[in-house]
């Protein structure tokens, strides 16, 4: 598969997961953070997994991953600092996570 091709079935899956996101925060935050806002915190999270080492356990007896929550919002909240997107509320963002993890839950990535 070429690269661009990569990209574009990669973009495509983000804005899937961004729509799962917007239609799983409850109805006070929906409409709270833009698309690109989502999009900062889906590539957030995504680095969360990749440098975080979480995914490199072992999985317990039911084959699954235990990922902390908690870790992941404060994971984006600092971050979000640090790259002067703003200060976000964790239990906010808390909703963000819940939504993504669900999202790849419906696709039977990870619980």
């Amino acid at each position: 598969m070429a690269k661009n091709d990569e990209f574009l079935l990669e973009d495509e899956d983000d804005e899937k997961t961004i729509e799962f996101i917007k239609n799983y925060l409850p109805q006070e935050l929906k409409g709270k953070f833009s698309d690109d806002e989502l999009y900062y915190f889906l590539d957030v999270i995504v680095d969360y997994y990749s440098t975080s080492g979480c995914l490199d356990k072992e999985p317990d007896k039911d084959g699954y991953i235990n990922i902390d929550q908690d870790e992941i919002v404060a994971y984006i909240v600092s971050e979000a600092k640090k790259d002067k997107m703003g200060n976000y509320d964790p239990e906010d963002i808390l909703f963000v996570v819940q939504g993504e993890m669900e999202y790849g839950n419906s696709l039977g990535q990870i619980d």
